[in-house]
């Protein structure tokens, strides 16, 4: 369903059962699944924000199934020819919140109002970034990681953590691995995992890399423990450290 006043551009590629309420803006840069919702005055397929974008490059924007787009919202399509801006299935993009060109999610985030993404950071499933939270371009924020109001963050934080403030991991994101119904013998080992990586002297990727491969007699058999320190392995921006003095690995039950 497209409402009176809403704009929808030729070219425009709208699943079944989408609904574009008035005053939303869809380009012609936008792939849309099925059961998408785009609420009044967000904008979908806009020009980059990138002062040396030729305004003539083809470049799209992808949103997945089910994903919900509340008022004001603004997500910029690809710097790149052919390039796309991909939001996954199922996500929830509250009010103001900006995801900004060449940036991919995965399924079910969730961005609380005012979030600001830059160009290409790249957001794990099951992510819950808060309100007013930025994120400095090329972050990556990995799976069912959740961000405090108003962090900020310019280096990259691995799956299942807690963030706040400026790069500070606080622990584990407990609450949400027990809400995805993560196994008891996985949570254990990705409590193992944290403490080898962020209490363990030396270079963080290699304390990561070592782990994984069973360093200091300690082997790591759970997908979650693994992709956990899998994640240190890529990147260019550097890691978040753990507070000092704060929780720990959260281990709280």
């Amino acid at each position: 369903m497209i409402h009176p006043s809403a704009i929808v551009e030729s070219g425009a590629r709208l699943g079944a059962g989408c609904e574009i309420m008035a005053g939303a803006i869809v380009t012609r840069h936008c792939v849309l699944g099925d059961r998408v919702v785009v609420h009044p005055y967000a904008v979908i397929g806009g020009d980059p924000q990138d002062l040396k974008f030729d305004r003539a490059t083809e470049s799209f924007v992808h949103l997945g199934a089910g994903t919900v787009v509340r008022e004001h919202v603004t997500v910029h399509r690809s710097t790149k020819p052919g390039g796309a801006t991909v939001v996954g299935e199922n996500c929830f993009l509250m009010a103001a919140s900006h995801i900004g060109h060449d940036c991919v999610l995965g399924t079910r985030v969730i961005l609380a109002n005012g979030v600001l993404l830059a160009g290409h950071c790249a957001v794990g499933d099951h992510a819950f970034l808060s309100g007013h939270a930025v994120f400095h371009q090329f972050v990556r924020v990995g799976e069912s990681a959740m961000v405090s109001g108003r962090a900020g963050i310019g280096l990259d934080l691995p799956p299942f953590v807690m963030a706040a403030e400026r790069n500070e991991i606080i622990g584990l994101n407990l609450v949400g691995l027990r809400r995805r119904g993560v196994p008891r013998a996985a949570v254990s080992e990705l409590k193992a995992a944290f403490r080898a990586v962020y209490f363990t002297p030396g270079n963080i990727r290699e304390v990561a890399a070592c782990a994984l491969v069973g360093g200091a007699g300690v082997g790591f058999a759970t997908p979650e423990a693994r992709r956990f320190l899998e994640f240190f392995a890529g990147g260019t921006r550097g890691f978040a450290r753990a507070r000092r003095g704060g929780g720990g690995d959260g281990a709280e039950e």
